[in-house]
């Protein structure tokens, strides 16, 4: 047998010379007879010189002819020999050193030269495999490759060994690994595909780790894009105790995350291609708080800082955090840094429209990105206007002056309505303008714009559902706005339906049907419960705030139900489940409130309210209130009842209680043409008022 096999030449790579069995030949001479056709004669003179087999000499000819190019005379080479036949001789060389430990030395030998000879063959095969591939003939050619992967499984049953193995022995192994699942993906077998991955990845074959992580990358691609579903590992290659992943996008994120352990150990080098598929598929499934973990492990020179500050920034606001994802972006656009990276400031400002105490700021960030959405960018630009509507509308919400407010609310609209040039198709946009118009009571443009929205996303959005049927309520088209709430109830499923059961039971009461909104109320109990048990007895407290059906929502609203029918007993036991769920709320101490007030105990009533507000000092309800309260107590009350409910109009221009509050104020005090102002903007403001407040779903 042969104990080598190997090609030397001059630099320019071509073959100049034959070796083996420490005899050398030219290879000109070979390539002289190989260009007559005379394969039999090269083929002996193979044997004659190199004192080879008939096999091997076959191999050592194959691969001479796949190297000058010629794909087709060396598939006839590989044709002329029985190399299966070939492995199965060597087979019982490596069994027999497994089974006796005696004479190492003699037996080591013995074993080097079926090394040798099991190197010629085993690449004949896989050079067999590559010609068929580029003639071809894929499925031929991913058969070729699997039976070098099945006879290396029969000459080394328990692995190849990590020492002592011929290094173009294991070279052909690491190929035939990496080509035989590429292969199957030409022939769109995708489960063989998948098969071979997983048996690259969990058989013995002393890969090294650059070509262990090629495997893994592709693989990891391969089950996110694919649009196969893999299914998990068969039985027998899971290790008891070990993590098995239930789908594709498990084991993609897992085979990735373990790229990442292999590169910060050292192991393998940089490939920006892995963090770009883990980023991928951790957003598929919003875990982009892993992907912030993993952005911030990698060293510090993989990343410009502020790409890596942009890229955390993202992740922290997938999750909420906005805070730390707005201070992330604030070092981001320092003047030292990148000041006008547009995908940055309009994040920032995005994130900003959602405070209304950022809302200056956010108007900064997009009058700054609509500057730089120019040439390239300059799609951006509907972008920039629609956060600068929502910047400019939220803080219009906090505004001191009703000047200043009218401008703001004035100067957001006509930026959303400049951001529908540039994207005329944007559902999100359809819904903002529909929210702002409804809250300026411009009823029927609010109208059409809730109506775009629920065409443009087939109406698979809640909120639009919700909106629709709030418009229809503060036209007082309360029976439209119910068969709204049961389109909406077809087009959702049971646990998304708390919200839209909550409008229903709302507008029934609006109809003067109370009863049927009490049993609108029961239904969302038995929901409440059938979602209990579907977490079963331990939930944590994320699992109870991110029911889809509120608990807490729901007895506070049965609550108000009882008390608008002045029914207190009820009142009380429903405020008292809802205590249960949240101890502390502004919500439920200004439901206990109208109860104190309801039964004449107006001390406890204040208390109660001044309670709420200590807690909230916003909440508009109770400012109210306590206004109407200090309206009954003398013209001494009269400024401070006075001050409190034009607070309130502050926050909630809108409120048509506190116009009429305020008016029975300014009636009391002598101021008898305010008054009439107060009363007329509080009957206006009755014929447009929704069941609910417009901004509870902005």
């Amino acid at each position: 047998m042969a104990d080598s096999g190997e090609y030397e030449g001059d630099d320019d790579g071509s073959v100049r010379e034959l070796c083996a069995n420490g005899a050398c030949m030219k290879a000109a001479e070979v390539e002289a007879k190989l260009d007559e056709g005379n394969i039999q004669e090269a083929e002996s003179s193979l044997r004659e010189g190199l004192s080879l087999n008939f096999e091997e000499a076959r191999a050592l000819l194959g691969r001479l002819e796949y190297q000058r190019g010629n794909v087709e005379g060396a598939l006839r080479v590989f044709d002329g020999i029985d190399l299966h036949a070939a492995i199965q001789r060597l087979q019982p060389s490596f069994s027999e050193k497994s089974a006796s430990k005696k004479c190492r030395s003699r037996s080591d030998s013995h074993v080097s030269v079926s090394q040798h000879a099991a190197s010629l063959v085993l690449e004949a095969i896989y050079l067999k495999a590559k010609s068929l591939q580029k003639l071809g003939r894929l499925t031929e050619a991913a058969n070729e490759c699997k039976s070098v992967l099945d006879a290396v499984e029969r000459i080394f049953q328990q692995g190849i060994p990590d020492a002592q193995v011929d290094n173009r022995l294991q070279e052909t192994v690491s190929r035939a690994v990496e080509l035989l699942p590429e292969l199957w993906k030409q022939v769109a077998s995708d489960h063989d595909a998948v098969a071979a991955y997983r048996r690259a990845l969990l058989s013995q074959w002393s890969l090294d780790n650059e070509c262990c992580a090629r495997i893994q990358k592709r693989f990891a691609v391969f089950l996110l894009h694919s649009g196969v579903e893999a299914g998990p590992p068969s039985l027998g290659s899971q290790v008891e105790g070990s993590y098995v992943p239930k789908n594709n996008l498990e084991e993609a994120i897992l085979l990735l995350l373990i790229l990442m352990k292999k590169y910060h150990l050292g192991k393998i080098k940089w490939d920006p291609a892995v963090m770009e598929h883990l980023t991928y598929a951790l957003s598929l499934c919003s875990q982009t708080s892993i992907l912030a973990k993993q952005l911030e492990e990698i060293m510090p020179g993989v990343f410009l800082r502020s790409d890596r500050w942009n890229a955390l920034a993202l992740c922290y606001s997938a999750i909420g955090q906005n805070d730390a994802a707005l201070n992330l972006l604030r070092k981001s656009l320092h003047k030292h840094e990148r000041p006008n990276d547009l995908m940055a400031l309009l994040l920032a400002a995005k994130i900003c429209s959602e405070d209304c105490h950022l809302a200056a700021e956010g108007t900064q960030y997009a009058r700054t990105a609509l500057s730089n959405a120019q040439g390239k960018d300059e799609h951006l630009k509907g972008v920039g206007l629609r956060m600068l509507g929502l910047c400019l509308g939220r803080h219009a919400k906090v505004s001191s002056s009703d000047y200043e407010r009218s401008r703001l609310q004035s100067e957001a609209l006509k930026s959303l309505d400049g951001a529908i040039t540039f994207e005329n198709n944007n559902a999100d946009l359809f819904f903002d303008l529909g929210v702002h118009y409804a809250e300026q009571r411009n009823l029927s443009t609010a109208l059409r714009y809730a109506k775009q929205y629920i065409d443009a996303t087939g109406g698979s959005v809640l909120k639009g559902w919700k909106l629709l049927s709030l418009v229809l309520s503060a036209q007082q088209r309360f029976s439209e706005a119910e068969v709204v709430t049961d389109a909406a109830l077809d087009e959702t499923t049971k646990w998304e339906q708390g919200p839209i059961l909550r409008l229903k039971a709302k507008l029934k009461i609006a109809q003067a049907l109370p009863m049927d909104a009490i049993e609108t109320y029961r239904y969302l109990l038995a929901l409440v419960q059938a979602q209990r048990k579907s977490f079963g007895p331990l939930r944590c407290l994320s699992q109870i705030e991110d029911d889809k059906v509120n608990e807490f929502q729901v007895w506070h609203g049965l609550a108000n139900l009882y008390s608008g029918l002045s029914h207190w007993k009820d009142v009380a036991i429903c405020m008292g489940k809802a205590r249960e769920l949240k101890a502390y709320s502004a919500e439920m101490l200004h439901t206990e409130g109208v109860m104190h007030e309801g039964c004449g105990q107006t001390h406890e009533a204040l208390r109660a309210y001044i309670n709420a507000l200590l807690i909230e000092p916003s909440y508009v309800p109770c400012k109210v209130l306590v206004g109407s309260l200090f309206s009954k107590l003398g013209p001494k009350a009269l400024p401070f009842a006075r001050s409190l409910l034009s607070d309130a109009l502050r926050i909630e221009p809108t409120n048509r209680k506190a116009w009429y509050y305020l008016g029975l104020v300014h009636k009391d005090d002598g101021r008898i043409a305010d008054a009439a102002d107060c009363f007329q903007a509080a009957s206006m403001l009755e014929e447009s008022d929704p069941i609910e407040s417009f901004s509870s779903i902005a």
